[in-house]
């Protein structure tokens, strides 16, 4: 008879991602993955779609140990300790391969520290979700053209910095009402990276995408304090690198998908604008020099620096 000793032990990853994000397939990767390595000592259950929660119920379930990974947004977790959002600032990431520094790098690797001082949980992986650009129902290739405009931003300090540089008028939004708030006119524009705008639809509502690259976003895969208890220092150590062997997987499966859909959404029709990307950088620069922001202005001349 199979005693308690011997069961599998079986995680909880939860996120609000779709089941067709590389997100969510990297973690059924992982989940595969931790079974075969532990020799079934650990399991995984992964739970996408806000099924348990949204990001701010998935971060509180973290804490308590209610579940024991989740994938959240690096902008989110600004609240709990301010550097870890530098990468998610305007202009702060360069692209893919300047990404893939950061992430390597010792900067990263004193924030990860940091956040795990002042949390308890860890941060095992950063995870690309592309470069974000604005759509609209007409061309914008330099800042002039954002002036006026009503563009819908998540409800965070840090997407409201480029809209207010080019004298846009930010509107913090539910993402689950952005498509009908295009469709009827509430909103102006938007801004996503371009696998979102495709697997949200938003093309069929904005006939230009402008390719402005104004923020590089990341999600942090986060494991919770209590989890390292649950499975001891061994299956710990390995559930830590598969979940950052996952997120490279998908990171690479966004970027890929990045390169390619700018001649697939023009094949639907829409207009897909290159922009003065100088002339953005340099209206929002002085916004990113100021104290009152979460990260200091030595760990951001070390990133540019990458």
């Amino acid at each position: 008879m199979a005693t308690s000793v011997n069961a599998a032990i079986t995680l909880k990853w939860a996120h609000v991602y779709e089941p067709e994000h590389p997100y969510h397939k990297s973690a059924l990767w992982a989940a595969e993955e931790l079974k075969k390595r532990t020799d079934g000592r650990v399991e995984l259950s992964v739970y996408p779609s806000s099924s348990l929660g949204k990001e701010v119920d998935i971060n509180e379930g973290l804490n308590i140990g209610a579940v024991d990974i989740i994938f959240s947004g690096a902008a989110f977790s600004e609240q709990f300790y301010g550097p870890v959002s530098i990468s998610n600032y305007p202009f702060m990431v360069r692209d893919f391969e300047h990404w893939k520094s950061y992430r390597d790098s010792d900067l990263f690797d004193e924030i990860k520290a940091g956040y795990k001082d002042a949390t308890n949980n860890e941060i095992t992986a950063l995870s690309y979700y592309g470069q974000r650009h604005v759509t609209s129902n007409t061309p914008i290739t330099e800042p002039k053209d954002m002036e006026g405009l009503k563009i819908r931003v998540p409800n965070a300090p840090l997407f409201m910095m480029f809209p207010q540089a080019t004298g846009a008028n930010p509107t913090p939004m539910a993402f689950s009402e952005v498509y009908l708030a295009l469709q009827q006119g509430v909103v102006d524009a938007q801004e996503n990276p371009l696998p979102t705008i495709k697997f949200k639809k938003f093309y069929e509502v904005q006939s230009n995408i402008n390719l402005t690259g104004h923020i590089t976003i990341s999600s942090l895969t986060l494991i919770s304090g209590l989890t390292k208890m649950k499975v001891g220092e061994e299956d710990y150590a390995i559930l830590a690198s598969i979940t950052d062997e996952a997120s490279m997987r998908a990171s690479e499966e966004v970027n890929k998908s990045e390169k390619e859909l700018g001649a697939w959404f023009e094949s639907q029709g829409v207009r897909v604008n290159q922009v003065d990307k100088a002339a953005f950088q340099k209206a929002v620069a002085p916004l990113l020099l100021g104290d009152d922001l979460p990260f200091t202005q030595e760990q951001a001349s070390r990133l540019k620096a990458l």
